[in-house]
């Protein structure tokens, strides 16, 4: 399994609004601290503000802060803000039915990894990322 370069810069950009709580961070200030092109980097603020993640602010001192406290804000929401719903192998995403899954001895197997992932991703806030450190 492998999350792409757009979760794992939400995910930072998410963490670098977290060290800043409470403050509107530019894009340009962002981006210098996460060398993250600021043209990407605008495509995945839209994500996340659209997700209700983080909130926008125009203007000259415009930027963006975190829309709740980074203790409510799990890496799974901002996972799924950047990608959309994920699963471990193809065949458990509804939108994509295996057609022999009722033969499948492996099934059960990836569905309870799909489970425990997801469940991790969950469970760990921005505020736990940040204690690690």
């Amino acid at each position: 399994m492998k999350f792409s370069s757009k979760s794992r810069y939400a995910l930072r950009v998410m963490v670098d609004l977290a060290e800043h709580e409470g403050e509107i961070q530019s894009i340009k200030a962002i981006s210098e601290r996460q060398t993250i092109s600021e043209k990407y980097l605008e495509q995945i603020a839209a994500l996340l503000s659209k997700a209700g993640l983080i909130e926008s602010f125009r203007g000259a001192q415009g930027g963006y802060t975190l829309k709740k406290p980074k203790a409510q804000i799990s890496v799974g929401e901002i996972m799924r803000a950047a990608e959309g719903d994920f699963y471990v192998i193809d065949c458990l995403d509804p939108n994509m039915p295996c057609n022999i899954v009722d033969k499948c001895k492996t099934h059960s197997y990836w569905n309870k990894l799909n489970t425990l992932v997801t469940d991790y991703l969950n469970t760990v806030s921005l505020e736990d990322i940040l204690k690690e450190q």
